[in-house]
């Protein structure tokens, strides 16, 4: 069973948006690419298990801040392992973060 989830608006983060003059550059998901999307601030990774009309249906590998980079196990009622569908329009280019033994040092 797949987790509804309503997916933040990645504005100008967003893949389709990125690729909107160079369509032909656009890279589709497949099965086992990871692709990401926001959930209320944070980066979420999904392995994409199965692709429907545009959407990834997969598993959630990872949640991240986009403050600074630092991984959680869940965010509100998104866990890691759950299965959710992510559309291409909510799709999300992820910021850079310093690698963690950068954090650490700091």
């Amino acid at each position: 069973m797949h987790k509804h989830v309503e997916w933040d608006d990645p504005g100008s983060a967003g893949v389709l948006r990125y690729y909107a003059d160079h369509p032909q550059d656009y890279p589709e998901p497949h099965v086992g690419s990871i692709v990401s999307a926001l959930f209320r601030g944070f980066t979420v990774r999904v392995r994409v298990e199965a692709r429907v009309e545009d959407t990834s249906i997969g598993e959630v590998v990872a949640l991240i801040a986009r403050d600074n980079g630092r991984r959680k196990q869940s965010v509100g009622d998104l866990a890691l392992g759950d299965t959710v569908r992510l559309p291409d329009a909510h799709r999300a280019m992820e910021p850079r973060h310093p690698a963690a033994d950068e954090d650490e040092r700091d």
